[in-house]
């Protein structure tokens, strides 16, 4: 009796750990995390997941100990994988928005460009990525692997830092300034090249990163329902903003129709007054887990 087929799936340790969990639990998927286990439960028996830290993820996707899994790219960069890129995902732990990789100085410092960096010492925990950059530059500087805590080793134990931010308030904090930015990444669902040709394991990442997509499509959204007499219904469908177009149906009494759309939560407020003056009524706001395109 042939053995069920799994997907190994990498899920992110760490930073990304709880926002990948929610962002799964939005597309109908449900990870549990036990302590001290680095295989959290799904409920899909067809899914095994393993966490594992982003840095290491594409090394591990790419000699194929998992089939697919979630990191950045910056560290498909650094690990200069050769892993096929499915999808890209723009979720973060704090802001949603891509995060960027910058060099930093102390604010007194003499460093005001790249140039500078000749001869200088750089902490950080990108030292390929880092170095390339510095490379295509034409400076040449000591580049050391940090461990941690890199905002602290300016100006003592490192002339500047390469490092990651989202707001920039950790740096600021530090009394450091940004002199200029790497890199932007996002993160990406990978897939082993070899697994992505499989056709069960193809059919399963797409479907999955399907239900990912559909459900960063509805975050900021609601969906919204309303009644409106026939005559007045080309001045509510002025009013509605919609993906692609609100949806109309007639109802038993001819002389309304009910509307359907999908709006920005945050205007919600804003136009349902309007609406009510439009003539719109039984206004229902309702919420959306996820939108399949």
């Amino acid at each position: 009796m042939n053995e069920p087929e799994v997907l190994k799936l990498g899920i992110p340790a760490g930073s990304l750990q709880e926002a990948t969990a929610d962002l799964f639990r939005k597309a109908g998927y449900k990870i549990t995390f036990a302590s001290r286990s680095y295989y959290p439960s799904i409920d899909d028996p067809e899914i095994q997941c393993t966490l594992i830290r982003a840095q290491e993820m594409p090394r591990y996707v790419q000699d194929g100990s998992l089939d697919c899994g979630l990191t950045g790219y910056d560290w498909i960069l650094e690990n200069d994988a050769k892993v096929k890129e499915v999808a890209e995902l723009v979720f973060s732990k704090v802001s949603k928005k891509p995060v960027r990789w910058v060099l930093a100085v102390p604010n007194d410092s003499p460093i005001k460009d790249v140039k500078d960096l000749q001869g200088k010492r750089i902490a950080t925990e990108v030292v390929n990525l880092t170095r390339r950059w510095l490379m295509s530059h034409g400076v040449t500087a000591h580049v050391e692997f940090s461990w941690g805590a890199t905002e602290v080793k300016p100006p003592r134990l490192a002339d500047a830092i390469v490092e990651v931010t989202e707001t920039g308030s950790s740096l600021r904090a530090n009394n450091l300034r940004i002199v200029c930015d790497l890199l932007q990444s996002t993160t990406r669902f990978i897939a082993n090249d070899q697994a992505y040709t499989d056709p069960w394991k193809r059919q399963k990442m797409d479907d999955l990163v399907l239900m990912l997509r559909g459900a960063m499509a509805a975050e900021g959204k609601v969906g919204l329902m309303l009644n409106v007499r026939t005559d007045d219904l080309p001045a509510v469908l002025k009013i509605l903003p919609a993906l692609k177009g609100p949806t109309v149906a007639p109802l038993s009494d001819p002389t309304y129709v009910a509307v359907n759309t999908i709006i920005d939560e945050n205007t919600v407020r804003h136009i349902v007054p309007q609406l009510k003056q439009a003539g719109a009524s039984g206004i229902v706001e309702y919420p959306l887990s996820k939108i399949i395109d």
